[in-house]
């Protein structure tokens, strides 16, 4: 695969930025920031247009803290984050000011993309930025971020993004010169992987969830960051953030990191919504005959495929399609409520009237509010 030529329409680039490339001995890395900003600013001279999930503000307020090691709970890790945005701001701000490019902040939870109507407003707010030729600089609102509305990192967050603003490229800066065959903290042996074209049990054994004091990731994060993207159709790049000229490297075509190719067949924006922004209220486990119908005929869910019901939940509710071996084949916004489907779960759909007295629809799940998650994910 010839990068070069892979790259070249990448126009609309999302730079990931981890806490690992942005953080040093004095909190922020000022000169590694910097250095960065320089390229960017540079490749948006040259037309491309660039959007950034910045990690780093917890790392900050925590060196002005004066705080070592892990923080210990929430409260800590908000009140970090609420010292340290400003600072991580101003930075970038500073630094992008040198060129004449403005920023802007933005600050999200994960309730703010699972509602559609919020989704489709931070779509619009980010087209106008980047049409006005502003510089968003995203991160998660850790300041109010509770479990429940917590994207877990910004690497899934970065995943989100990429699709929200449909760029052409995912660059997910790490501390690492990208993904290896094993850990090559543990082992001298490891070898860089310079191409991802698929998804295999092998790729993901390689991915570690080792993360630093500064950093809620690891390598496995980013390879489920690049696994949703690619889904989507769009190419995946993590490598080293503190190696000077990387982003230059990267659209030079440079053998630099690790290349995830999309894949074939691609999820559309509201399906991909569904896949992967969306939390799943329950799971329906299905008979070997829906599965095939979902992932091979691109069937909707009827109520004879189903086995079993777990979770409670409403009509319009994302809920997990679960295969006899635990593995999650795909996700969708259900036609009826739990306690509608254990009622007729296993029977025809001319049946559904008869037994619930009404029937709204002859699918649990419609075909176009189903997303296939082909390489499927085992349930823990």
């Amino acid at each position: 695969m010839n990068r070069k030529i892979l790259l070249a329409n990448s126009k609309r680039v999302l730079i990931k930025i981890g806490s690992a490339v942005l953080t040093g001995e004095d909190g922020l890395d000022l000169q590694i920031i910097e250095q960065l900003v320089d390229e960017m600013a540079q490749l948006t001279k040259k037309g491309y247009q660039i959007v950034i999930v910045t990690s780093g503000a917890i790392a900050s307020g925590k060196h002005r803290m004066g705080l070592t090691g892990k923080l210990k709970n929430m409260p800590q890790k908000q009140a970090a984050a609420a010292i340290g945005q400003g600072r991580l701001m101003r930075v970038y701000s500073n630094a992008f000011g040198k060129y004449g490019l403005f920023v802007a902040q933005i600050l999200l939870t994960m309730s703010d993309l699972t509602d559609r109507k919020r989704f489709l407003n931070i779509r619009n707010t980010l087209s106008t930025l980047i049409e006005w030729g502003v510089i968003a600089v995203i991160n998660e609102n850790d300041t109010v971020a509770v479990d429940e509305i917590k994207f877990g990192d910004n690497d899934h967050l970065a995943a989100m993004i990429t699709n929200i603003i449909e760029a052409d490229l995912l660059i997910n800066l790490t501390s690492t010169e990208g993904l290896f065959d094993s850990n090559p903290s543990q082992s001298g042996k490891a070898k860089l992987i310079s191409v991802v074209k698929e998804f295999t049990k092998e790729i993901e054994a390689a991915a570690t969830e080792e993360t630093t004091a500064v950093g809620l990731g690891g390598m496995k994060s980013k390879v489920l960051a690049a696994r949703k993207v690619t889904a989507f159709g769009i190419p995946c790049i993590i490598a080293p953030g503190k190696k000077k000229g990387v982003l230059q490297d990267i659209f030079a075509g440079k053998e630099i990191g690790t290349l995830f190719l999309p894949t074939n067949e691609h999820l559309s924006s509201r399906k991909y919504w569904i896949a992967f922004t969306l939390r799943s209220r329950g799971r329906l486990f299905l008979d070997d005959g829906a599965k095939k119908a979902l992932l091979e005929e691109g069937k909707s869910l009827l109520p004879s495929g189903i086995v079993k019901v777990e979770g409670e939940f409403a009509i319009g509710d994302p809920v997990a399609c679960i295969d006899a071996e635990g593995t999650i084949v795909a996700k969708g916004l259900v036609n009826y409520s739990a306690p509608e489907i254990r009622k007729i779960m296993g029977l025809k759909s001319s049946r559904i009237e008869q037994i619930l007295g009404y029937k709204d629809y002859d699918e649990i799940i419609h075909r176009d509010n189903l997303a296939v998650t082909r390489q499927g994910e085992k349930q823990k």
